[in-house]
């Protein structure tokens, strides 16, 4: 072999190895996740993480979506909106995530949503969707409209109960405001008075203060709006005042109810996903759908709550059957995609995008349960 042979055959070489390694590069899509592993948002967060992790395994197990393997990559945004712009800019330059699945901070979503405008990458939410029409464009949510947890609790204390007057007890998250001025909207066609509203923050260690001026104001119930450890602390705080008060709580891990329950009993109420009613409900294509997730998840978290990894779970299924509808890995063809899904069956319901619905489930799919005797028990 001449020296010249020996430098091409090297270059030749060398050039196999590069396309081997970008043809490597190319066989898996990776799918970025924000989510507030630490800070208030973490107890559903962290399940909402290992629901989009446990998709891409089930995907990954029988090929991946058209021939690609799913990398799933996480950045843990510590619950503050801040700390999400700088994950989202890291994941979109450094580690090449080419859509996001991401957790239930909202403000987080909504503090980088610009940046993947400008990229020109789709995102499927935990959270409530940005209100510019630029950044709505580009973001897709799996929870349904905030008014559906409100409408549940209304109507059972329409329902089932002599109670006429509620005190609103929420945390400043953009969802929990939300839900504020669903409930503002649309109490008194349930025949209920808000006679008291009430801020707390997320790290507040007593809550005594907002529920006894709910008691002076005559609510019957307190319609707590707001994640983590304060239902637990608004629970000890009605029963150490000795108020005559139902709680009633929204969607929430059911780790955090069971104690609640233990302080309250009958007196607590929560707002429930199908999955966290497995049991109850009857056979069809929601359960059906259910089975599906709740084998795999039943056999590597056991008992755990399987509510926000479910909806994880959903928001990779969905954006699979994106990816094979518009066959493309592209961004904007993705994002095309997303909006062409119909009558996709879920874990929490039937989603329907279109260009003007982003927010997918569109039929309340919320029951209203309590627990008793350590067991759920659905009463609305």
């Amino acid at each position: 072999m001449t020296f010249r042979t020996f430098i091409a055959a090297g270059l030749l070489s060398a050039v196999s190895v590069l396309a081997a390694g970008a043809a490597a590069a190319q066989e898996t899509y990776k799918v970025g996740i924000s989510a507030g592993l630490t800070g208030y948002a973490a107890t559903v967060d962290r399940a909402w993480r290992d629901g989009v992790e446990l998709a891409a395994e089930a995907l990954n197990a029988r090929g991946g979506v058209m021939g690609r393997k799913i990398q799933v990559i996480v950045e843990d945004n510590r619950s503050e909106p801040q700390e999400a712009v700088t994950v989202y800019r890291k994941m979109l330059s450094s580690d090449g995530a080419q859509v996001f699945v991401s957790g239930c901070v909202s403000a987080g979503n909504f503090a980088a949503a610009g940046l993947l405008v400008r990229a020109k990458v789709p995102m499927m939410l935990c959270s409530i969707l940005p209100q510019q029409p630029d950044q709505l464009k580009w973001a897709f949510s799996t929870l349904p409209p905030a008014g559906f947890e409100v409408e549940k609790r209304l109507e059972y204390l329409r329902d089932k109960t002599q109670i006429k007057k509620v005190g609103i007890l929420h945390d400043p998250t953009p969802y929990a405001n939300l839900q504020k001025s669903v409930a503002e909207k649309v109490a008194a066609k349930y025949g209920i008075e808000i006679v008291a509203i009430e801020q707390y923050k997320q790290d507040d260690a007593d809550l005594s203060v907002q529920i006894s001026k709910m008691r002076a104001a005559g609510a019957g119930a307190v319609l707590k709006i707001g994640l983590g450890g304060t239902t637990l602390t608004a629970a000890k705080n009605i029963k150490q005042l000795g108020a005559d008060m139902l709680l009633m709580t929204s969607l929430e891990d059911l780790a955090v109810f069971g104690p609640v329950a233990e302080v309250l009993g009958d007196k607590f109420f929560f707002v429930a996903s199908p999955s966290q009613v497995y049991d109850a409900l009857p056979e069809g294509p929601l359960k059906a759908e259910i089975t599906k997730f709740l084998g795999p998840w039943k056999a590597k978290y056991g008992d755990r709550d399987p509510n926000w990894a479910s909806r994880g779970w959903d928001g990779l299924m969905l954006t699979a059957a994106a990816l094979e509808k518009g066959k493309s890995f592209e961004g904007s063809a993705v994002r095309d995609a997303y909006e062409g899904i119909t009558g996709f069956q879920g874990t929490t319901g039937v989603y329907n995008f279109s260009p003007e619905v982003h927010q997918g489930i569109t039929i309340n799919p919320f029951v209203l349960a309590t627990i008793v005797n350590g067991k759920i028990k659905v009463v609305q």
